[in-house]
């Protein structure tokens, strides 16, 4: 039966990247037995891979047209895939296709992440021999060092939340009318007119379990589902509109149903609503100067990397916060180990480790991700090609969220936006350089505070430096969070909390009193030592 792939695109790479992908000229059982288990341990939760017999391989590539495999051989070669299989342990079995490519025969072996890991193959097929749990390793399979052996067994049994089965739904919540369309959309040669559901959803592998017990899959759910919400309900994609820069005025639109189907509106509103061009004409130039306020591609790749990487079971939506002068795009949580904060800000994001191993590849083959790490360097060619700042990577010490700004073209700022944004820098820079200032301040005492205190005074709103020392002040003793917003005189709502109280914590001036539990209903915030020398500062030399 045909797989739910475009086979064209898979072969070209064009929907998957190549370190999921082997070919292999002819049959080596033992080879591709190898294979097969590393695929289904998807150490890095890439969702599997395919193995594509009768094709050459050279530098990785296939070579094209392929030499196909005798018409002869096809059934012994199934035939002895199944009797390898059972010896992986436990038992792990790909899906197989044959497929006619360019007048040749080619078997393509479908090995989605499995559900057992860790799994383990034999090193020989013959004689005596000892088994490991074979691993991807970019695009080599391998055996795991000790230390990834360890990480492999500790994710015994964790399988990713969009792979996991949901057994409060049915296969009736299913939409038959979305899956014929995403088939037709990604030109499948998977047809669903004389296919049952259960047949359908076994093949596109988006339901588990026995004939009698068969229940979907969450990603199944949240791209085919009738109504996505009623499981997920914050999966969704929040817009906000903010009038002013203190964001005390906002409109906002929800976008909901299946990922995709959001996902595309949500693009297209922006487009629609918030891109503007402008063109000038430059003297002694043929040609006038185009730019954007924001360029639209920057803006696809930011939202698209969003819900690709977000975690479907934290209670939070995808926020997009429309200021004048920028865009902030904010998914929970935040990247998985080892990318951190401090890799965030030095630039090194060529780690890729994924949080959702089904949800790519969907989007993949709607070409709405490419999902080889190539989300960030598109956005900052973008906006460097549109003459824009670049754009800003967030998040905090205990990754519990992910934030991208992009900036505004500086064409379009008026003169109170570009003061208000001077203003945030250099509240910024004494944020962030705090711990030099520190240090200078124990090394040269009252001279350096008096220094540092007027600069920032010069360039910093004075309402906005009271604002912060009076948080500071209040939170000597433990605060909530409530009590803290309402001393501000601002409602309990998302964003004046992680405006007003989240960012105090992540530039480490608030810190959390369970640490461990950040979203407790007994949680409270307190000002840190860094906090207290910031009052110190601003408090303790302002009479002299």
């Amino acid at each position: 039966m045909p797989l739910p792939i475009n086979i064209e695109e898979l072969i070209t790479g064009k929907t998957v990247e190549w370190e999921r992908i082997e070919f292999r000229e002819g049959w080596n059982p033992q080879r591709t037995l190898h294979s097969i288990c590393a695929f289904a341990n998807d150490f890095n939760n890439w969702g599997g891979g395919y193995i594509i017999l009768g094709v050459a391989e050279g530098n990785g590539k296939p070579v094209l047209p392929p030499v196909g495999l005798p018409i002869e051989s096809m059934d012994k070669i199934q035939q002895e895939l199944n009797n390898i299989c059972r010896r992986i342990l436990p038992n792990y079995f790909p899906i197989a296709e044959p497929v006619d490519i360019q007048n040749k025969k080619l078997l393509i072996l479908w090995c989605p992440g499995g559900s057992n890991r860790p799994y383990k193959a034999p090193e020989r097929l013959s004689g005596e021999t000892q088994y490991f749990p074979y691993i991807r390793r970019f695009s080599l399979t391998v055996k795991p060092t000790p230390d990834e052996e360890r990480e492999l067994f500790s994710m015994s049994n964790r399988v990713p939340f969009d792979d996991q089965i949901n057994h409060s739904a049915s296969l009736n919540d299913f939409e038959l009318a979305a899956i014929k369309s995403f088939l037709d959309e990604i030109k499948s040669d998977l047809k669903v007119a004389n296919l049952s559901i259960e047949e359908i959803s076994r093949r596109m592998n988006i339901a588990e379990g026995s004939n009698e017990y068969l229940l979907p899959k969450n990603v199944g759910l949240l791209f085919f589902g009738k109504n996505p919400q009623q499981y997920f309900s914050y999966a969704k994609i929040e817009l906000v509109k903010f009038e002013d820069e203190t964001g005390d005025r906002f409109t906002e639109k929800i976008f909901s149903g299946p990922l995709h189907i959001q996902l595309r509106e949500a693009l297209q509103y922006f487009k629609n609503m918030y891109v503007e061009e402008r063109v000038v004409k430059v003297s002694g130039k043929a040609e006038s100067d185009r730019f954007y306020n924001y360029p639209y591609e920057a803006f696809e790749e930011s939202l698209c990397n969003a819900v690709y990487h977000r975690g479907y079971d934290d209670p939070s939506s995808i926020e997009v916060r429309v200021y004048p002068s920028r865009i902030d795009i904010l998914s929970y949580p935040g990247p998985l180990p080892p990318l951190n904060k401090e890799k965030l800000q030095a630039g090194q994001f060529d780690v890729r480790r994924y949080r959702n191993r089904r949800v790519g590849d969907f989007l993949k083959e709607l070409h709405l991700t490419e999902g080889r790490a190539t989300g960030i360097p598109k956005i900052k060619k973008s906006l460097a090609d549109n003459g824009s700042p670049a754009p800003v990577f967030e998040t905090d010490d205990d990754r519990t969220y992910f934030k991208t700004t992009l900036k505004i073209h500086p064409n379009f700022l008026t003169r109170e936006q570009v003061s208000v944004q001077v203003s945030e820098q250099a509240n910024f820079f004494l944020i962030n350089n705090l711990d030099e200032i520190l240090n200078s301040l124990y090394t040269f005492g009252k001279q350096i505070s008096v220094q540092v205190r007027e600069q920032v005074k010069s360039s910093v709103p004075p309402q906005k430096i009271k604002t912060l020392l009076n948080i500071l002040e209040l939170c000597r003793a433990p605060q909530t969070r409530k009590n803290i917003l309402t001393f501000l005189h601002l409602t309990n709502h998302p964003k004046n909390y992680e405006t007003n109280i989240l960012s105090l914590v992540g530039n480490e001036l608030l810190e959390m009193t369970i640490p461990d539990k950040p979203k407790s209903p007994n949680q409270k915030y307190r000002t840190t030592e860094k906090g207290k020398k910031l009052l110190e500062i601003f408090s303790k030399y302002e009479s002299n």
